[in-house]
Formats: structure tokens, sequence, C-alpha cells
């Protein structure tokens, strides 16, 4: 069986984490072979460029560079963790990739698509996700629940219109791609678990899992 590749995103403040740890259980339980990661990093060169992204700086950081430091934290993960499991016949469950860079840096940044098509095609060569979760969240929620956790980082530090497109932009992709599966993330936590199983269970009876 080919192995596949389930990424869960989301805004800040969504459940993520929690999201991760259930489909954990799930895929263990199916007996399915899997390998985490998370963007930006994953790999050595790819967490010291996640510490780099999201630590507040003397000076504004460009977008394009923002970007760019996105695609090479993706590139070293892609090819030095993400192929090669799935090459080995392991699944892969990833905590964000492609799709957040189309709605964090496309529709927050408001950068140009031509660009993030460019670079998305020069690192992904054509890989995508079998099956992609979005929690999706009122940007206001998520970020009052992700100040409760502590200190925000610089892009959590953003205005809440930043995230506010973000979310257009994610939900406007989820809209015309089917492997992209929506879980309303402002329910009660039992509901938002019992969708996201819903969700992941349906996906492993399609592979025979």
């Amino acid at each position: 069986m080919t192995a596949k590749f389930i990424v869960i995103e989301g805004l800040e403040g969504a459940g993520k984490s929690t999201a991760i740890a259930l489909c954990q259980e799930i895929l263990k339980a199916h007996q399915v072979n899997f390998v985490n990661t998370r963007e930006p990093g994953g790999t050595p060169l790819a967490e010291s460029l996640r510490n780099l992204v999201k630590a507040t700086h003397q000076e504004i950081m460009s977008a394009e560079a923002e970007l760019l430091i996105m695609y090479a934290a993706r590139a070293q993960l892609l090819t030095n963790v993400i192929r090669p499991a799935l090459a080995n016949g392991q699944w892969v469950l990833g905590d964000r990739h492609n799709l957040s860079s189309l709605a964090y840096q496309g529709g927050g940044r408001e950068l140009d698509s031509s660009t993030l098509n460019a670079l998305s095609n020069i690192v992904l060569k054509g890989l995508k996700p079998d099956l992609t979760i979005y929690l999706d969240i009122d940007p206001a929620v998520g970020l009052a629940r992700a100040a409760g956790r502590g200190a925000l980082d610089r892009i959590e530090q953003e205005q809440l219109s930043f995230f506010e497109r973000t979310r257009a932009q994610y939900l406007a992709i989820a809209a015309s791609d089917p492997s992209i599966k929506v879980v309303q993330a402002g329910q009660e936590i039992s509901a938002v678990h019992q969708d996201i199983r819903a969700v992941l269970t349906a996906f492993l009876v399609e592979q025979g899992k």
C-alpha cells in the first residue's frame, strides 16, 4: 500500500497540538506506521530557520524574506524526512505544510500568487498531501487562546486583519480542493475531536485501513 501524507492546518489557537495527538492515537489504533513532522522545522537546519523566522528582531523582516525562509525549511524537511519516509512506506503526519505558506504569506502578507506558485513548484516538485484537516476558527478567538498559552512569537503578534486575510485564504483554497477537510474548531473540544475522528477514520477506510 502506498504511504500517505496527512497534514493538520489551522490558525493560532485552533488546537493543532491536541488534534495531532488525536490523529496519532487513531493511526496507531489502525496499525499505521508513521512519522511526525512540523513546519517550519523538523530537521536541525530547519529548526534553526524556524527560530529565525519566529523570533523578534531589531529590524523588520520583509515578507519576501519570511517566505524564502519558510520554503528553505520546507525543502530541508522534504529532502531529509518526508520523501524518504514515504519512499520507505511510512506515512507522514505533518503539523503544517505548503498550505500554511499559501494562507499566511499569500493571504496574510498578500504576496503575489505567481511567486508562491513558482516556489511551490521548485520545492514540492508535485508532492501534495493526500489529506489535509484544516481547523477553522475565528481569528479573534484563536489569538485569545494563543495569548493564554504565554508569550506570542513574531507572527502571532500580527494585527487581527492579518489573520482574517489568512483565514479567508485558507477557506478559499479548501473550497476548491476536495482533499482539504474543514473542521469547525470553535466547537466544544469533544465535538471537534469527534469530527476529526470521523474525517480521519473515513480516510483510513478508503485506504483499506
